[in-house]
């Protein structure tokens, strides 16, 4: 089996895919590390129906040379795929309870008391709220791409995105964008954010994914097909999860969150980390909600001409970054 990180030579590194049963499903992941001696760190991924993972096996992070990496396919998707999965069932609530029980197994598999967790965009809504309800097990939350207002977020995505296009004079995607009133209401609003449109006009932007990723067909979908730390199955499985994900109760419940009316502060330090042509989950909305929270400690990264996808675009910031946080370098 083949893993986008290992280090045959290092008796301490470790790379490998295994599955626990919570509550009757078996949920996959994928642990990496130069040095199982080092911090562990819980990624909740994006989506939630595509795996984190493939990110850091095409596009890769420094993260496995800081940190234990825990990649887990949340519960109905990717490894975690169930095809008896029932979406009114899979709430936030749900997600939660995987995340503590995940966070439980890592606390006592490589014996910490706390770990490290990181959010992407849709995982950044479940991360964030994870750390509320059990600050004691987090020594910092590691926020890519925060999502804060999801709703505000969209409306300026689109308002960024239908100026852009009507300057560059593209006509076709000015109709295209026309069509979608969002604001008009929740049904136009809903139909935009799963379409593909939405993708399509901010990966022509270069606003989506990543600053140079033109689709997610081509930067995701068809290196999903190569990715050999999945079987054939499980590649299949990704995206029979990702078309599930769609109905997911947990889905409604990020697109309409609002992180400034319900989460206020938080106990632990958190360090946002923010691509500059991010629309997906908005920068500057970002920005605000960093400067709006109370939190023991917080600092807020920007990466210079990066999108959504910041620790898998600029590596050597990121470094720098995570060396500040960990070891306290300056």
């Amino acid at each position: 089996m083949r893993f986008a990180f290992i280090d045959e030579k290092n008796k301490n590194s470790i790379a490998e895919k295994t599955f626990i049963d919570l509550d009757g499903t078996k949920i996959g992941m994928i642990i990496l590390g130069k040095d199982v001696r080092n911090p562990v760190l819980l990624v909740c991924g994006g989506g939630p129906g595509i795996p984190e993972y493939l990110l850091e096996c095409f596009y890769s992070s420094v993260l496995p040379n800081h940190f234990v990496v825990c990649y887990f396919d949340y519960r109905g998707t990717g490894l975690s795929f169930d095809s008896k999965v029932l979406p009114a069932k899979m709430t936030t609530e749900r997600f939660l309870l995987d995340v503590d029980a995940i966070t439980k197994y890592l606390q006592e598999r490589f014996v910490r008391e706390k770990i490290y967790i990181m959010g992407h965009s849709f995982g950044s809504y479940i991360a964030l709220n994870a750390v509320v309800l059990h600050p004691e097990k987090y020594e910092a939350y590691l926020a890519v791409s925060q999502t804060c207002n999801q709703p505000e977020s969209e409306y300026r995505a689109y308002d960024y995105m239908y100026n852009q296009y009507d300057t560059m004079g593209d006509t076709k995607m000015v109709s295209e964008l026309g069509k979608c009133p969002i604001r008009e209401s929740k049904e136009f609003y809903r139909e935009y954010c799963t379409s593909g449109l939405r993708d399509k006009a901010m990966h022509k932007l270069g606003v989506g994914t990543t600053r140079n990723m033109k689709s997610v067909i081509s930067g995701i979908f068809f290196p999903s097909l190569r990715c050999k730390s999945y079987t054939i199955a499980e590649r299949i499985n990704i995206w029979r999860g990702k078309a599930n994900s769609h109905k997911f109760v947990v889905s409604d419940e990020v697109f309409n969150f609002n992180a400034f009316e319900k989460i206020t502060s938080i106990d632990i330090p958190i360090y946002f980390f923010a691509g500059e042509y991010d629309y997906t989950c908005c920068e500057s909305l970002q920005r605000e909600y960093f400067e709006f929270l109370q939190a023991t400690e917080k600092q807020y990264y920007l990466f210079p001409d990066t999108a959504h996808s910041p620790i898998f675009e600029n590596h050597e910031m990121t470094d720098h970054i995570l060396n500040e946080i960990i070891n306290g370098d300056k």
